[in-house]
C-alpha cells in the first residue's frame, strides 16, 4: 500500500498541475477577450462514491449495555460481591436438598425424649438450636429465602409503579397537579406509622407483609423518576423528537428512560436490603410475620430475647451476620452498578 502510493504520488501532481495550468490559461483567454472568465466541465471528473463505504464511516459500534457491563466486570469488588449474592440466593435452595439436613420446622429430642432446647453449636447442629429445639442453621436458610423473596417482590412493585407513575407525572403536565397531591397524600403520613398500622389492622402474614411495603415503597422511585424527567424533558434531542411526531411514550421509552439507569438501578438495588430492614423492623415490634413463618426477622427477634445470656448468644448472632452481609453487599452492588451505568464513565 505505501509503495502504491510513493509511485502514484508524483503522477498525481504531476496530473494536478496540468489542471491548473489549463484552468489560468483558460482564464487568461477569456479575459483577453473582454469575456468573464468561466470554468469548463472538462475540468472537472466525477469522483466515485460508495453508499456502503458512506455508512461505515458514520456507524458507530457504541452499544450502552455492553460498554456498562465492560465497566462493572473491570471492578473486582463488585464482580465477588455479585458472585456471593447469585451463590447465597441459590444455596437457599439447594440446602434442603443437601444430605443431613434437619428440617427447619421440626422440634427435635434426644434418646431419652428430653427436648433439646438452645443447644449450642456442634458436630450435628452447626448453628446450635432455639428455646424449642429447631435448628437454627435450617431455619436460617429458609428465612433467608423468605426475606429475599420479600425484597425482590418489593423492588419488583416499586420499580414497574415507580417508573410508570413518576415518568407520567414528570412528562404529561395534564397529570402534574393531580400527581403532586396524590404524592403529598402519602408522603405526609410515615412510612413507619402506616405500616405498623396496617399491619395491625390486617391480618399477618407472607402477602401482608409484601402488600404493605409495596403500598409505600413506590413513593420514592416516583419522586426520583419524576425530578429527573424534568430535567430532560425540554432537551433539544426531545425537542426534536416531539418536532417529528414521535408519540411521548417513545420519547420516554427511547430517549430519557436510558439516561437514568443508574439512578433506577441503584434505587432498586436498596430496595432489597430495606425491605428486609423493615420486614426485621416490623417483626421486632410484634407485628411482623408469625413465628411459624421462618424469616431473619423472626431469628432476630428470638435470638434478641436471650442476647444477654453468654451461651445463647450465638441465637442472635448468626441472623444479624447474614442481614448485614446481604444488606452491604447490596448496598456496594447498586453503587457499583450505578457507577458502571452512568454514559460518563464508557470509554
Amino acid at each position: 500500500m505505501s509503495t502504491e502510493k510513493n509511485t502514484r504520488g508524483p503522477l498525481f501532481s504531476r496530473f494536478k498541475d496540468r489542471k491548473v495550468d489549463k484552468l489560468q490559461q483558460g482564464f487568461q483567454e477569456e479575459l483577453d477577450q473582454g469575456v468573464p472568465p468561466t470554468v469548463s466541465d472538462d475540468l472537472f471528473e466525477r469522483a466515485e462514491r460508495d453508499c456502503m463505504d458512506a455508512e461505515r464511516i458514520g456507524y458507530s459500534n457504541y452499544s450502552y449495555w455492553r460498554s456498562t457491563f465492560h465497566v462493572f466486570f473491570q471492578k473486582k469488588t463488585a464482580v465477588f460481591l455479585l458472585g456471593f449474592l447469585v451463590l447465597l440466593l441459590a444455596f437457599t435452595f439447594i440446602q434442603p436438598l443437601l444430605p443431613n439436613q434437619k428440617d427447619s420446622y421440626q422440634v427435635y429430642n434426644d434418646a431419652q425424649g428430653k427436648t433439646l432446647m438452645n443447644v449450642p453449636p456442634n458436630e450435628e447442629f452447626w448453628f446450635g438450636t432455639n428455646n424449642i429445639g429447631q435448628d437454627i442453621w435450617s431455619r436460617i436458610w429458609s428465612g433467608t429465602r423468605t426475606s429475599l423473596f420479600i425484597g425482590l417482590c418489593v423492588a419488583l412493585s416499586n420499580n414497574i409503579i415507580g417508573i410508570v407513575l413518576g415518568a407520567i407525572w414528570g412528562y404529561a403536565r395534564r397529570w402534574e397537579k393531580l400527581f403532586t397531591e396524590i404524592y403529598n397524600l402519602f408522603d405526609n403520613i410515615p412510612y413507619t406509622v402506616l405500616r405498623m398500622l396496617l399491619m395491625y389492622i390486617l391480618r399477618p402474614s407472607l402477602g401482608t407483609m409484601i402488600f404493605v411495603m409495596c403500598l409505600t415503597g413506590w413513593i420514592g422511585m416516583s419522586k426520583y423518576i419524576r425530578n429527573l424527567i424534568l430535567i430532560y424533558r425540554d432537551r433539544e434531542f426531545n425537542l426534536a423528537s416531539r418536532c417529528l411526531g414521535t408519540p411521548a411514550y417513545r420519547i420516554v421509552i427511547k430517549n430519557i428512560l436510558p439516561q437514568l439507569i443508574s439512578v433506577i438501578m441503584l434505587q432498586s438495588a436498596r430496595a432489597i436490603p430495606e425491605a428486609i430492614g423493615s420486614e426485621v423492623f416490623l417483626t421486632y415490634i410484634g407485628l411482623g410475620l408469625p413465628v411459624s413463618i421462618p424469616s431473619l426477622g423472626n431469628l432476630i427477634n428470638e435470638g434478641r430475647k436471650v442476647m444477654l445470656v453468654p451461651s445463647q448468644q450465638y441465637q442472635l448472632l448468626f441472623p444479624v451476620l447474614v442481614v448485614s452481609a446481604i444488606t452491604i453487599s447490596f448496598y456496594a452492588l447498586g453503587n457499583a452498578f450505578a457507577d458502571a451505568s452512568d454514559p460518563r464513565n464508557h470509554r
